[in-house]
């Protein structure tokens, strides 16, 4: 953040809303830009998923897989350039290590359901989202 600016998301704050990156220019304002959009819609899959019952696993897999890809990226960025910003080492981190938690639980409440569910009666779908 700059002194006297408010912190925005990168969607709105454009580079000053990137630790170490005010001054970067209009591609990596582009990016960071289109990346805040990109999570604006991701954060809401997961609270979509997350009210489901079960929530269900394929698209948790789905999610997670898209997350450690984003860890994957950091990682190559790191080999090929060099150590970002130190705000950025906590994220890759989290990126890397959150999936493997998410993979592994993923079909735990399709489970607990199907255990829960009296014989005969059909399983639950997940509703569309309510965009509206």
């Amino acid at each position: 953040m700059r002194r006297g600016r408010p912190a925005l998301p990168p969607t709105g704050g454009g580079n000053a809303a990137i630790p170490g990156e005010a001054d970067a220019g209009p591609t990596l304002d582009s990016l960071g830009r289109f990346f805040g959009a990109i999570f604006a819609g991701y954060g809401p899959a997961w609270l979509w998923a997350a009210r489901q019952d079960p929530v269900p696993a394929k698209v948790v897999r789905w999610l997670a897989a898209v997350f450690l890809l984003g860890g994957v990226g950091r990682l190559l960025s790191l080999a090929v350039h060099g150590w970002p910003h130190s705000f950025q080492v906590a994220p890759t981190v989290i990126e890397l290590v959150f999936p493997s938690v998410w993979f592994r639980l993923a079909d735990a409440d399709e489970r607990a359901s199907r255990e829960r569910r009296p014989a005969g009666a059909p399983a639950a779908r997940p509703t569309s989202p309510d965009l509206g």
